[in-house]
């Protein structure tokens, strides 16, 4: 397949993955009485930062849409990749490997904190970055030339 389609699907896993995330965080309600009064503490005890107040779950909530955000943007950033890929190959394909990179940070961090649909999609991000950049056509974005015709006098 060419770059275009594997980075239109990275495009799409992330789009995913952004609502999956967001449905998740925004609607989790804790399945036991310990983890309710935690969710409670969370909500209700307040601190002050500076002259503002805050409870972590205004930071649980922050960053999480944080997060969402950041996904909503690395979507866009792929399915730009797949036009950038006919044009400017060497760039995108530096682009998609740091990328890939992040979804193995992110792989590991699911794994080790969350869950198997977290992992399992960055892991297929990451399989699908690495193979747009490894598929990427070395020679898009050059001019192709021909050899100017001699006139013949």
């Amino acid at each position: 397949m060419k770059p275009v389609l594997w980075f239109r699907i990275v495009a799409g896993l992330l789009l995913l993955f952004a609502i999956g995330h967001t449905i998740g965080f925004l609607t989790f309600q804790p399945p036991t009485l310990e983890g309710q009064n935690v969710w409670k503490a969370m909500n209700t005890v307040r601190f002050s930062a500076g002259t503002s107040s805050f409870s972590y779950g205004d930071f649980y909530t922050g960053f999480g849409l944080f997060i969402t955000a950041f996904q909503l943007f690395a979507a866009w950033l792929a399915w730009s990749l797949g036009s950038m890929a006919r044009r400017e190959a060497p760039s995108a394909r530096a682009i998609a490997l740091g990328m890939s990179i992040l979804q193995l940070f992110s792989l590991a961090l699911s794994l080790r904190y969350f869950s198997a649909g977290p992992a399992i999609l960055s892991g297929l991000t990451a399989a699908c970055l690495i193979i747009a950049a490894t598929s990427s056509d070395s020679n898009a974005g050059q001019i192709a030339t021909k050899p100017l015709a001699t006139i013949d006098a």
